[in-house]
Parts: structure tokens; sequence; C-alpha cells
């Protein structure tokens, strides 16, 4: 394995003004990433805040505990007790057998940062993933994508779940999920690793009742021994450790919101999108409705002075809210404006891990932040990566690519130029003239039967659409040979777009990691953590 840097723009306007720290972007963010200065004034600042530490880990030491663990993730429990101690923290949803790359890349950012910061500032840095458990949005995470014949299979998980559950609450039938997950590996193709994948796979699902079980003890088995530490957005327990916050929340809910709605009207103003959606009403919580068992969005209804859900279907006093907190606090939970908050009151973040989409959002929660008195924490742009197959790096000389084109648009343009070199012009120049011929020839049929009989006009065009459908099905044929001369180079174009730009989109958010163990072997995630990062805004491709 080796890694080289492209220089690549992010997939949004907004994140690649970031990554170039342009001068319009700096006002919504509270400090610059990957600078050793503001790295110092961030740790200033987290000292003279409190943070529950000692709760949290006991937490994660509690919750971890039915998870893969190691001598590196003891130590990072005991680090984050310690009262000079700082985290790299960032999170992702509950995919089936982990999701789309980005996930990982995202796991091995946080990790990689945080052993880089604890040498540069010589402080306990610990790696934190925050798994969106609360989430319910469940078509998000129960499907991934398989090459087949050249193209992009779509495969969902077939346990339907019809209620808006939090993903930490949807479980898993054991057998159903085993004989999907071995059907999918086994369409990757079996190669010397096909096998210990399978058990690999079917020891981390038997330990498993959750989605959220199942994803945290595959990624637990695969970087436990590099300290990563895990919290479920989802779980009960971590809810009341929220009590506090969730109490500040709902006392300042319209603070929140106006902040919000004021930041999102200034970078509207510098010509940016807006991110989250959210208007006056918005009260940035849900409520985990029991028996309706789903989870519904609240909003502020100043009419009657209460927090409803689902057209008012529920309600609540704030008085009624703020006991639910005290008695309840797992039927309430976070929504994209106050997770970010509740994660930087319970951890001391010295860095957050985000991706493209996510660097826009925090942008807009700087006047939420201020709010409280707080700061955001630096937001470090995660290691974007893609894994450049040999093979495919050999077709992409062969057939004289860029790489950094290809990664950016794939390979369309380029084909569609090769495709007009091998076309046969006198061929094309025969059709387009026969075609031509036949359209004035029925112009003329056209006028006499006017003459004769105008009722079989209709019938005339539908003779004549006949004859043309026919001429260019001879044509498609003919075209279909040539191209057939030169099959050979025409697969090359579209494995370098399967394996690098699959559907147009970049790899890391099409492929998952076990297409990648199945080739490569379960020691493929070590090889990767063995070679060195920078978090420099640049996109890593790694040859394998």
């Amino acid at each position: 394995m080796e890694i080289f840097n492209l220089s690549l723009p992010a997939t949004n306007r907004f994140a690649s003004s970031y990554l170039e720290q342009s001068a319009d972007i700096q006002p919504f963010f509270h400090y610059r990433f990957n600078d050793r200065n503001e790295d110092m004034k961030r740790i200033a600042e987290l000292a003279g805040r409190s943070f529950p530490r000692m709760e949290v880990a006991a937490h994660i030491e509690a919750f971890m505990k039915r998870f893969p663990s190691s001598e590196a993730v003891e130590r990072s429990i005991e680090k984050l007790k310690q009262s000079n101690s700082v985290v790299v923290i960032g999170g992702q949803q509950a995919g089936i057998l982990t999701g789309p790359l980005y996930s990982i890349h995202k796991i091995i950012s946080i990790i990689k940062l945080a052993k880089q910061k604890e040498s540069q500032l010589g402080i306990p840095v610990i790696p934190v993933f925050w798994i969106a458990g609360e989430d319910h949005d469940f078509q998000e995470v129960n499907h991934l994508f398989v090459p087949i014949d050249q193209k992009t299979d779509k495969w969902t998980y077939p346990e339907r779940v019809i209620q808006k559950k939090m993903v930490s609450d949807i479980h898993l039938n054991k057998d159903i999920c085993y004989s999907w997950v071995k059907n999918l590996i086994e369409n990757f193709g079996e190669t010397e690793h096909t096998n210990d994948l399978l058990a690999f796979a079917e020891a981390e699902l038997v330990k498993s009742s959750t989605f959220v079980d199942f994803f945290a003890n595959i990624i637990m088995e695969l970087f436990k021994d590099y300290g990563l530490l895990i919290v479920d957005s989802g779980n009960r327990e971590f809810r009341q450790l929220q009590k506090e916050f969730l109490i500040a929340q709902i006392a300042h809910h319209d603070s929140i919101t106006s902040s919000l709605l004021e930041q999102q009207k200034q970078i509207g103003e510098k010509g940016f999108p807006i991110t989250i959606e959210a208007n006056e009403q918005a009260a940035n919580l849900f409520y985990y409705d029991e028996k309706r068992n789903e989870r519904i969005l609240l909003e502020y209804d100043r009419e009657i002075d209460c927090f409803v859900g689902k057209s008012g279907a529920i309600s609540f006093s704030k008085e009624e809210l703020l006991g639910l907190v005290a008695e309840n606090p797992a039927n309430l939970s976070n929504n994209v404006v106050t997770r970010p908050l509740m994660q930087e009151w319970l951890f001391p973040t010295i860095a957050f891990i985000a991706g493209p989409g996510e660097i826009s959002y925090w942008a807009e929660l700087k006047l939420v932040f201020e709010h409280f008195k707080i700061s955001m924490p630096p937001i470090v742009p995660r290691l974007n990566i893609t894994f450049l197959d040999r093979s495919v790096e050999t077709d992409i000389s062969e057939l004289h690519l860029n790489l950094a084109d290809v990664l950016i648009r794939g390979t369309e343009s380029e084909r569609a130029k090769f495709l007009e070199t091998i076309k046969d012009k006198e061929l094309e120049e025969l059709f387009s003239r026969t075609k031509d011929q036949l359209i004035k020839q029925y112009q003329l049929i056209e006028a006499k039967t006017v003459e004769l009989d105008q009722a079989l006009l209709p019938l005339l065009k539908k003779n004549e659409n006949y004859l043309l459908k026919e001429i260019s099905f001879m044509e498609t044929k003919l075209e279909g040979a040539v191209k057939l001369k030169h099959e050979t180079q025409l697969k090359k174009y579209a494995r370098v777009d399967l394996a690098l730009r699959p559907d147009g989109s970049p790899q890391e958010r099409v492929w998952n990691i076990f297409y990648y163990l199945n080739q490569y072997g379960l020691n493929f995630v070590n090889d990767i953590m063995a070679l060195s990062f920078e978090f420099d805004g640049s996109h890593k491709v790694i040859a394998i």
C-alpha cells in the first residue's frame, strides 16, 4: 500500500471554501482548523469549563463491556477521567455492515487525528465515535450496493420497519440477517478471504441484538486496538447524563431557534445555501412516543404556549416537558441543531471530525453556541479517501486518463470522445441520407394521400414511423458491431467508473468496507492504519 495526495474540490461549495480557509467563511467559525496556536486557545477555553468526565467515562465503560475491547480501550477510558484530557470526536448513523465507506473514513480520521494531537500537545487525547442511534431514518441505514455485471446493484435488508423507531430500538432477526449478509458477501465473488469474512460477520452478529449492536461490534472488532471509544445517542442510560443540558435546551428553545435563523440569514447574505431546515416554531427536540412507537419532532406553538407534535396529536407545557426530563429523559432526543450542543456539553472537544455536509451545518450554529457562552470546537474535515486497485490504476494509465479528473467526474467525457473516434463516418452518413430520403418520399406520398383519401393519413404516418424505427434498429446493431471490436477498451472505462465513480458518485458514498475485506482480507484496516495521514484538506488516494 502507498498513499498520495490530490487537490480536489469538496462535494459542496461551502466545504470547498472551508478547505481553502476562505475569508468569506471564517466569520462563521470560532477556530481555524489544524493550527497549533488555535489548539492552545481551545485548550485554554476548555480548561475554564466543567465537564461530567467521571460520569461519562463510567457510562462508556459500562456501555462498552458488551463489545470487543482491548488494553488500548481501557487506557482511553482512564485518560477520559483525567482533568486535562480532551477528545477528537465525530459521528455517523449505524449503517448495516457499517454502511458506506465514509463511516470507516470518519473513524480512521478520528483515531489518526487524536494520536497526532496527543503527540503535538503533550496531553491525553481520546478518539470518540458518536453513533447516531437516536436517528429514525431506517431507509438510510438498511441497504448497501454490490458491484454486479459492471453495475451497482442496491441490496436492501429484508426486514421492514414501518414506525419511526430509533435505530437503537430496531432489533435484528439473526437468521434473516445472516442469510442476507452471507448472500451479499458471496456475491462479491469468492476469494481466499471469503470464508474468514463470513465467519467474522457471523461472530459479530451472534453477539448483536439491534442494528446499533451489529454496527458497534463490527467497528470495535476492527478498531479496538487503537483505543476507540463509542457512545450511542439512542442509549437510555446515556440520556440520563443529559438531564441538565436538556433542561437548558428547553428553557432557551426560543433563543436557540432565533440564533440559528439569524446565523442562517448571515450565511445566505454571503451567497451560500442553507443546510438546516428551520422555522420560528422549531423546538429542536424529538419526543419518543411509546404508544405510537415512533419519534416525533416537537414545535413550539406560541398561541397556546405549548410544545406540540404530529399536527397537535401530542402537546406539553414547558413545565410538563421539564417534568419529563426529570422522570424519563430517554423519551427526549436532540435534532441536528441541539445534538452538537449536547456533544460539546458532555465532551471536552479539541476537534470535531466533519464531512462536507457537516461543515456546512455547523457553520449555521455559531450564534447558538455563543448564546450559551461557549465556542464551537475546531471543525476538522475528515479524511477523504479513495482506494485504488492496481488493475484499475493500469486501466487509467492505458486509457491515458487523469486520475483527478476521473475522481471528480468519472470517464463519461473521455469515453464519449473515444466512441467518436471509432465511429464509422461513412456508415453514419449512409443511414442519415437513407432516413432523409425516406422522409422526403413520404412527404410526397402524404400529398397524394390527401388528394385520394385523407382518412388514410394516420395509417401512412404509422407506416413511416415503423420504417424509420427499423432503420434505426439496424443502425444501432451495426454501431454495436463496431463497439464490439473495441469491447476490451470500453470495458476498461466501465471498470474505472465502477471502482472510482460508481453511478457518478464518489466511491466512499457507494461501496462498503466488506467488499474490500473480501478482496484483501481482515487485516486490510490495519494496513490502512499503518499509513501516515496529513489533515491538510487534500484527497488521499491509497494504491492497493
